[in-house]
């Protein structure tokens, strides 16, 4: 299992020392990975973030990250499809060239219709359509010359795009929560990553993965998660930062996950997997339930607590993935 740290290249918090440093921290810290969302006009969601515009763009981010590591991932959790696939062919192979074979390119079908309606995108497309137009153009062109293409949205004769990644084809991974998000993973991704979801709705998307994928000879894509996550001495102190409320709003809205007893998420223990919030020996605990319902890669997301984000890195390195990790076997 690996891990990652969701980075504060957004709303109030976003700055470039806490973004290099905070990563080079973690990289010293063994965290796996580091990942960011995407947006071109960001609006904050209201219920969960302070209402500060800034937002410091996806793939530039972490170009200047990867220049000031080593072998951290970099990961795009996710980016939404207003870029042409071939500019993004061209810019992610060349991060590749920058920092070597690290990225993960996440993407999903965006939430918000204005993004799209400001540089001339038909709200009404049905934007997964555009994803997988990206993930199928990406392969092509990163593997062949002189491509020739046409769909409903798309069309190009003769393209070579040149450099090619280094390390081959980047894993391109669908970030989505629904059934129809899994299937997609399934069908031409490598990984799956929702943001926020309930354990028991990760659970069945898993296992709906793995029978799709039985059914197509294929193996798994890797399962991914991004909990926000709190962590202090007290399970108390911890929740004390997290907007309980808004979570609970958040999970209530979402359509098609596997819901409590009650029918309703009402209470902080209804949110199992949503949020990881408690001592370090709580964390260990949740990330274990994760790991057991088959998750690969687990990121934690500190947004409510980007104000301690250096000493959040700390406590996590320290004192949760020595827990984690097997045991080194002496040579």
């Amino acid at each position: 299992m690996k891990f990652g740290l969701l980075l504060p290249h957004f709303g109030v918090y976003a700055d470039k020392d806490r973004l290099l440093d905070g990563t080079r921290l973690a990289e010293d810290l063994g965290f796996d990975s580091v990942w960011v969302r995407d947006h071109l006009i960001f609006e904050p969601h209201g219920e969960m973030e302070d209402p500060n515009r800034s937002f410091y763009d996806a793939l530039i981010t972490l170009t200047a990250i990867g220049a000031v590591t080593e072998k951290i991932e970099l990961g795009t959790g996710s980016l939404i499809p207003f870029r042409h696939p071939l500019e993004v062919a061209l810019s992610v192979a060349t991060m590749t060239q920058m920092v070597g074979p690290r990225v993960i390119l996440g993407y999903g079908a965006g939430t918000f219709d204005h993004e799209f309606e400001a540089i001339g995108i038909d709200p009404e497309i049905k934007r997964w359509h555009l994803v997988k137009s990206t993930a199928l153009i990406l392969r092509k062109v990163w593997e062949e010359n002189g491509v020739d293409y046409k769909d409903d949205f798309y069309e190009f004769q003769d393209v070579t795009i040149e450099p090619k990644p280094v390390g081959g084809r980047v894993p391109f991974w669908y970030c989505g929560n629904t059934p129809a998000s899994a299937r997609r993973a399934v069908e031409y991704c490598e990984g799956w990553m929702p943001g926020r979801i309930s354990l028991a709705t990760f659970k069945a998307r898993v296992n709906k993965m793995a029978e799709l994928s039985a059914e197509a000879g294929r193996t798994p894509p890797t399962a991914a998660v991004i909990p926000p996550t709190s962590v202090e001495a007290t399970r108390e102190e911890a929740l004390r930062d997290v907007n309980v409320e808004g979570l609970l709003t958040w999970a209530n809205k979402a359509k098609y996950w596997v819901k409590p007893p009650s029918g309703k998420f009402e209470t902080w223990e209804d949110l199992e997997g949503t949020l990881i919030a408690g001592t370090p020996d709580d964390v260990v605990e949740e990330v274990r339930k994760f790991e057991a319902a088959g998750c690969e890669h687990l990121v934690f997301d500190f947004r409510f607590k980007f104000d301690r984000f250096f000493e959040q890195i700390e406590l996590l390195g320290k004192e949760v993935l020595p827990k984690l990790r097997p045991a080194e076997v002496p040579a």
